[in-house]
């Protein structure tokens, strides 16, 4: 309504602004259109004066209020063009935020999507994960059971092989004792050596068995590195004599007289590669070479090498030698052994902190050398000495029962214990060791573990539960570590495994039997 008084006010002013300014003619068109109070009044004004200057007053009065409503309907106009932009910003600004709150919806709808799936696939994987983790546990228990069952098979075939073995080299070791003549007897030497090398297969199997369980540690005793390699030198005479080889030593001069080590592993180390050399040389030299390169503190690094210039080694085979049951060269000749003395030797020198290393050419010979830290330290040495020392000559007389249920390794280890003017009795059963020790008195009782009806253990608990302090030694084919823990619940005072050395037996005998004597 306000739109349409506008549109009709405004055209009122055209029409009179023309008629003021055209011609009569135009102006009598013109007032045609005005509204028709102002027509009037213009009418009546020029009837009631007669005069054209009155009508020019009035006309300005109506043009005024014209203005003013129009200036009136502007602002209206203004306020309604003000309100109307107001809401459509307002309108802009809702529909903004409705879209950003559709798009937040959507996006919080994809996040609770991607969580839920996370989710499924997170529990898909945990069960997953449960089912690996049982399916290992099961191969771990599978593998440390398999592992179980070759100890055992290891232990129980080295102890039925050590246990022939200890009446064989005792039987024989009694031959050069009481028939002298016999000494020099090349099938006597051929004898012992074939049984000190099917021992050392025993003892081979035995070692790898036990470095791959982690069950050696290396032991500090006092040695002199001359003596040792000579003493090895002359073990290996017969095998060098079978090849027509000749061995030879070169050690250095600075190095200590004595030194602290664990002489045993050393000595398996420079045996296997000795042994090796010799082994795969013929009509040639084996040298075997100790220098001094290192001193720091108290420990002097030693650097040893063995060479040979026998048939070499391939430069393809030189990376599987140390891998155990590798035979390099049985194409061409039968080379003796288990393949594993290299291996052996490797993983020794790992508990060495040593590494060897191999330089060989076919036709030419081989080089093998390695670095071990033994200390030198007088003051334990002679501690350690003087706790080595045996005196047979003082030893008291003591009474021993030996049982034993093998009667060749019966007579061995009581010939063994003769030999220190001690007394023996002997049985061949546990049951029989009780009824004796039930009548007589012993100073100390050998005893083996592996016997029929009852072993050493149960002997030895039901010796314990009677109320007898008897010291009682473990003479066992088994490995001293395999039978220490149950030795020592059953009551065993010491162990000692087959075969033995004397002088070894000699002092734990007086050891156990002296500590017994001052208790009491």
């Amino acid at each position: 309504m306000y739109l349409i008084r506008i549109v009709f006010l405004l055209l009122s002013l055209s029409l009179f602004s023309q008629n003021t300014v055209g011609n009569g003619n135009g102006a009598k068109n013109e007032n045609l259109l005005l509204p028709k109070t102002t027509a009037e009044n213009l009418i009546s004004n020029q009837k009631g004066n007669g005069e054209k200057q009155n009508t020019v007053p009035l006309l300005t009065a109506d043009i005024a209020i014209v203005n003013s409503e129009i200036d009136a309907y502007k602002r209206k106009i203004s306020e309604i063009e003000f309100e109307n932009n107001l809401q459509a910003q307002v309108l802009e600004k809702t529909k903004m935020i409705s879209i950003l709150l559709i798009i937040s919806l959507v996006i919080l709808l994809l996040l609770i999507y991607s969580l839920y799936r996370n989710y499924n696939l997170k529990k898909e994987k945990n069960i997953e994960l449960i089912n690996k983790n049982k399916e290992l546990q099961l191969a771990k228990e599978k593998a440390e059971e398999g592992s179980k069952l070759k100890s055992q098979f290891v232990s129980t075939i080295t102890h039925e092989l050590r246990t022939p073995l200890y009446g064989v080299i005792g039987i024989t070791n009694m031959l050069e004792d009481e028939h002298r003549e016999l000494s020099e007897s090349p099938h006597l030497k051929s004898l012992k050596f074939s049984a000190k090398y099917l021992l050392a297969l025993v003892n081979d199997v035995l070692q790898i068995n036990k470095i791959e369980e982690n069950r050696i540690v290396l032991e500090k005793r006092t040695f002199n590195i001359s003596d040792e390699i000579e003493f090895i030198k002359n073990s290996l005479s017969f095998l060098a004599k079978k090849h027509n080889n000749s061995i030879d030593v070169v050690i250095d001069n600075k190095i200590p007289e004595y030194l602290i080590g664990d002489k045993l592993r050393f000595s398996q180390i420079i045996i296997n590669l000795m042994s090796n050399a010799l082994k795969f040389t013929q009509d040639g030299v084996v040298t075997i070479s100790a220098h001094l390169v290192d001193v720091k503190d108290q420990i002097h690094f030693i650097e040893f090498k063995i060479e040979d210039n026998g048939v070499g080694i391939a430069p393809e085979n030189q990376d599987k030698i140390f891998d155990k049951f590798v035979q390099v060269g049985r194409k061409e000749i039968d080379y003796q052994g288990t393949g594993l003395g290299l291996s052996i030797v490797k993983q020794l020198l790992q508990l060495f902190d040593s590494t060897i290393y191999l330089k060989s050419e076919l036709g030419i010979g081989t080089t093998f050398n390695f670095t071990i830290g033994f200390e030198s330290d007088m003051a334990k040495t002679n501690a350690i000495i003087n706790n080595i020392n045996v005196d047979l000559s003082s030893s008291p007389i003591f009474k021993i029962l030996i049982v034993d249920d093998n009667v060749i390794n019966l007579i061995v280890t009581r010939k063994t214990i003769e030999k220190f003017n001690y007394k023996c009795t002997t049985t061949a059963s546990g049951k029989e060791a009780l009824e004796l020790i039930d009548k007589e008195y012993f100073d100390a009782v050998l005893m083996d573990i592996n016997m029929p009806e009852m072993n050493g253990f149960e002997t030895t608990k039901l010796i314990r539960e009677k109320g007898i302090t008897t010291p009682i030694i473990a003479l066992t084919a088994f490995d001293k570590e395999e039978v220490t823990e149950e030795a020592i619940s059953a009551g065993f005072d010491d162990i000692i495994s087959k075969p033995f050395d004397s002088k070894q037996l000699y002092k734990i005998i007086n050891a156990v039997v002296l500590k017994e004597t001052s208790e009491i």
